[in-house]
C-alpha cells in the first residue's frame, strides 16, 4: 500500500513515551508532525529529536502536534531523552512511539529495505486535523531533515488552507502568493479586493 496525499492517515495503537494512544484519538483537532528515525542513541537522531524540542514553541502557535518515531522500546527511548534534552538544552515533551516489532513503521512504508530491513528511513507526514494527509517526505538515513522547510511548508498549507491560495516557488510569509486557476477574474475580484499582478494569464499573484 502507497500512502497518498490526500488519503486519511492510517489509524494505529502504540506506546510511547507519553503512555499508550490510539493516534487518531490522539491527533485530536490538531496538525501534525510525525517523523521516524533509524535507532535510538544514534547522532543524527539525535539533533533531530533535540530540534523538534527547540522548536516547541513554534509548533504550538501553529496547533501542531510533534510525534517521533524509533524502532526502539519505551525504556530505550526515556533513556535516549536524557542525551537529547542535553544536546538541545531543553525538555522534550511530545511522544516518541516505540515501534520494535516495525508494525507503525511498515505501516506507513517507513522501511526502505535498500536502506535497512530493520531501521525506519528519516520519513515526514505532515497530517491535518481531518486526519488527512498533506505532505509527505523521505530523507536518507545521513541526512537530518531542514526543519526551517518542515516549518515553512506547514504555514504554507495552513495559509492555503485558510485563504484559498496557492505558494510561488521559495514562499514565505508575508510574500506574494498566487491564485488558484480554479478562481476566476471575476471571482478574484470578489475575493481579493486587493487587487493582483497578471505575470502571464494563467499567473496572478496576489499579497493577503
Amino acid at each position: 500500500m502507497s500512502l497518498h496525499i490526500g488519503e486519511v492517515a492510517p489509524n494505529f495503537q502504540a506506546d510511547t513515551t507519553n503512555g499508550p494512544i490510539d493516534f487518531h484519538e490522539w491527533i485530536g483537532n490538531s496538525w501534525v508532525f510525525f517523523f521516524s528515525h533509524p535507532a535510538d542513541f544514534t547522532p543524527v537522531c539525535t539533533t533531530e529529536m533535540g530540534r523538534t524540542s527547540q522548536l516547541s514553541e513554534e509548533f504550538a502557535k501553529r496547533n501542531v502536534k510533534p510525534i517521533g518515531l524509533s524502532t526502539d522500546t519505551v525504556d530505550e527511548h526515556k533513556k535516549w531523552l536524557a542525551d537529547v534534552n542535553h544536546f538541545s538544552g531543553t525538555n522534550a515533551t511530545f511522544p516518541i512511539v516505540a515501534d520494535k516489532d516495525l508494525k507503525v513503521a511498515k505501516l506507513y512504508e517507513m522501511i526502505h529495505p535498500h536502506e535497512s530491513e530493520t531501521a525506519a528511513v528519516r520519513s515526514v507526514f505532515i497530517i491535518d486535523p481531518n486526519k488527512k494527509i498533506r505532505l509527505t517526505m523521505t530523507y536518507p538515513m545521513a541526512v537530518g531533515r531542514n526543519f526551517d522547510e518542515i516549518i515553512r511548508v506547514i504555514d504554507a498549507l495552513q495559509t492555503g488552507d485558510a485563504k484559498k491560495v496557492a505558494m510561488p516557488a521559495d514562499w514565505r510569509p508575508g510574500s506574494k502568493v498566487i491564485i488558484p486557476l480554479s478562481v476566476s477574474d471575476e471571482q478574484a475580484r470578489d475575493i481579493y479586493p486587493q487587487g493582483w499582478d497578471a505575470v502571464r494569464p494563467y499567473l496572478r499573484m496576489t499579497t493577503l
